[in-house]
């Protein structure tokens, strides 16, 4: 289980290079290409969210679950717009906006702790159940360009060097790598310990896909993306599916 875990915490890592890669190399991207993947991935994790992670949560640990989720989403809140202000998924498309190196510096702390928790998910949900974490893998898959492009976006108008979102991006790497380790510490996981996780992150997952990345999604001119995220829903249909079937 540990080398899976490393394996597909690395992943996600990775794909969070590659977005910071992607301005590091070019100034900008297509904010289209970019709505694109927030919508496909939020419709993703709002499927999970919903068809997966609370059902599953809650036949683990019962009512008790609720509690969990509740913790799981307010902590996100807390850290993403409480402790560094109000941060927004894609806000290399206001430039006007977040300019400054301290909010650059905000924008980079709340990611950090979201990245964070993508890995606690994958990990968690990988010692629950392989299929399920492979679903979360996906999930957090999804987004993790987009967020590496945000946080490159953020860190290249805020008036840092080109080396700066290497570093940034780089660091939301490492802070995915981190959570997805940080079940590894505790060595023989128990079930319940592992059932609280799940729930926690059940709730980390509905607060990313409903207050990141719809409302992002939801701002757009194009009436595209909105759209988009009901294929997201389907894709996580059509995965679940076609991973039952590949692991019996």
């Amino acid at each position: 289980m540990t080398l899976q875990v490393l394996f597909f915490g690395l992943i996600a890592a990775l794909a969070e290079l590659l977005g910071g890669c992607l301005i590091y190399f070019k100034r900008s991207w297509p904010q289209r290409a970019q709505e694109m993947l927030l919508a496909l991935g939020a419709g993703f994790i709002l499927a999970l969210v919903f068809i997966k992670l609370i059902p599953a949560s809650i036949e683990t640990l019962g009512e008790t679950a609720a509690l969990y989720c509740m913790i799981g989403f307010a902590t996100i809140h807390f850290f993403e717009h409480t402790i560094v202000g109000h941060l927004h998924f894609g806000e290399e498309t206001h430039a006007d906006v977040m300019v400054s190196k301290a909010a650059s510096i905000s924008a980079f702390s709340g990611l950090f702790v979201h990245a964070f928790f993508d890995g606690f998910a994958i990990s968690v949900g990988l010692h629950f159940d392989f299929l399920l974490g492979i679903l979360i893998f996906l999930a957090v898959l999804l987004h993790k360009i987009p967020e590496g492009l945000t946080i490159g976006s953020i860190v290249l108008t805020s008036g840092y060097s080109r080396r700066g979102v290497l570093l940034s991006s780089g660091g939301l790497a490492l802070a995915t790598m981190l959570g997805a380790c940080s079940v590894l510490i505790f060595g023989q996981v128990s079930e319940g310990l592992i059932g609280m996780g799940f729930a926690f992150s059940a709730g980390v997952a509905m607060y990313v896909g409903a207050s990141d990345l719809i409302p992002e999604i939801n701002k757009s001119k194009d009436r595209i993306p909105p759209l988009v995220v009901f294929l997201g829903m389907l894709l996580f249909y059509v995965s679940d599916r076609a991973l039952e079937a590949a692991l019996r």
